[in-house]
């Protein structure tokens, strides 16, 4: 089963469950790591770490030389062979060998086993966090959150102020973990009621692949046919909502992606999935059969009625991939030219389905340089005269 199911019917915590498998324990307020180091939680100081055999012998990221391949070299070194000769058996970069031999010798001898146990030393950071210490870098950072700087203008501002102390540096991820992380503990958790997340753990970041689809049968932009992406065959629309001061009122925008023609409905009240479908299925069906290509969306909840949309009008719905605005970048650009119109923090109620009307023909018959200077309506008028 899972390690979350596992955790489950035992009847811990899921992270609990991950140090367990990686033989990490709790004793007191510290964690101890199989190879004998602990952690305090408190101070968050690491301290008795121990080089264990496991240490040495572990096999990482390929990119790391083994055991085998250090003995190799002492061999092939000895034997008097070059530097590029070495790299070639290894599969490695002549310089990766050099660095290897100048770095890990001993009194101009290279030994195999010596040189794995000073690599694996030299990864080990038993060193506390420079938050962890109090000083004039904690106290500045702590007064920088106090004033709700981000970590990275801190960070900045560190350079700017102490342009000679080195001792004054703290990267933004430093911070971060001195904030998020339990047991580095560097400052007080309430310091992260100061970032302007407010949150005081980190958010979960999934990939595409592991994201739960927000309606039923959503296709995706990916899945869009390639004649719709280079804007080769007219009819394919792209769409979005204008809300107005509160969220209490809105209009839709439609823009067709290759005459940039644009169409606007009139949503006085609430706009939820039901308002917005019946504002959408009849402006729709206002254009010509073969006009009726496709629609593009956002993920936006006012399109959870997709597919009732889509039976009544026989237009398929592409959804955009969540914070990807780009991928809608004609209704974007249009949304932007509507806001000359329609203002950001004004009611959108006091606009009637005539002003909306007017608005749209200002917009389809100014000139347009991605039209060659041609409007929006001349290239539509184009389509329906040629068709």
């Amino acid at each position: 089963m899972s390690r979350r199911d596992a955790a489950a019917r035992v009847g811990v915590h899921v992270r609990t469950a991950a140090d367990w498998d990686r033989g990490i324990r709790k004793i007191g307020d510290a964690r101890v790591h199989p190879d004998g180091h602990r952690i305090d939680y408190n101070t968050a100081v690491t301290s008795g770490s121990v080089l264990s055999l496991a240490v040495v012998e572990a096999e990482l990221h390929p990119r790391f030389l083994t055991v085998t391949e250090r003995e190799t070299i002492a061999d092939l070194w000895r034997q008097g062979e070059s530097l590029r000769a070495i790299g070639r058996v290894l599969g490695r970069s002549p310089s990766t060998v050099k660095r290897e031999i100048d770095n890990r010798s001993v009194a101009g001898e290279y030994q195999p086993h010596r040189a794995q146990r000073a690599w694996a030393a030299s990864r080990a950071r038993p060193k506390a966090s420079k938050l962890a210490q109090h000083g004039p870098l904690r106290d500045y950072v702590t007064a920088g959150l106090q004033q709700r700087w981000s970590p990275e203008q801190i960070c900045h501002a560190l350079v700017t102020e102490f342009p000679d102390d080195e001792g004054m540096r703290v990267s933004p991820e430093t911070i971060y973990q001195a904030i998020y992380i339990q047991a580095r503990g560097g400052l007080r958790r309430e310091l992260a009621d100061a970032l302007r997340t407010g949150r005081t753990r980190r958010a979960l970041h999934r990939s595409p692949e592991q994201r739960t689809p927000r309606f039923d049968d959503m296709v995706m932009i990916s899945e869009r046919p390639p004649q719709i992406e280079d804007r080769a065959v007219p009819g394919h629309w792209e769409g979005d909502l204008i809300v107005g001061t509160r969220s209490e009122s809105a209009i839709v925008t439609l823009v067709e992606r290759s005459t940039r023609y644009v169409l606007l409905g009139h949503l006085p009240g609430r706009h939820t999935a039901e308002a917005v479908r019946d504002v959408l299925i009849p402006l729709i069906k206002t254009l010509p059969e073969h006009l009726r290509g496709s629609l593009t969306w956002d993920q936006g909840c006012e399109m959870a009625a997709h597919k009732q949309f889509t039976i009544t009008t026989g237009v398929p719905v592409y959804f955009c991939d969540p914070h990807s605005p780009w991928q809608r970048g004609t209704n974007e650009n249009t949304n932007g030219l509507l806001r000359q119109y329609f203002p950001k923090g004004t009611d959108l109620r006091i606009h009637s389905p005539e002003d909306l009307e007017h608005v749209a023909q200002q917009l389809n018959n100014r000139p347009r340089k991605t039209l060659g200077w041609h409007t929006p309506a001349q290239r539509l008028r184009d389509l329906l005269t040629t068709t």
